[in-house]
């Protein structure tokens, strides 16, 4: 994957800990910045599958009347 440089600005305290925290994993400071921003990104996805399911759930007699108990995507018939 090609990669694409990114110049940060932070205060000197979060830059001590940034590096400090790469050291202790034995990673470079770029590694490390990478891997926090990769994590964050993949919170953002559960968060939405977590969302998803509590809508779902409180929403399910909802949908069960509209569409079945089976909730497969058929209609029922209207009569």
């Amino acid at each position: 994957m090609a990669k694409t440089q990114l110049n940060v600005r932070v205060d000197e305290v979060t830059a001590r800990a940034a590096r400090e925290r790469a050291l202790a994993r034995g990673m470079s400071v770029n590694r490390y910045i990478e891997e926090l921003v990769r994590r964050d990104a993949g919170e953002l996805g559960r968060t939405f599958v977590d969302a998803a399911a509590d809508f779902m759930r409180r929403y399910e007699s909802v949908f069960a009347e509209e569409f079945g108990a089976d909730l497969e995507g058929r209609r029922r018939p209207v009569e």
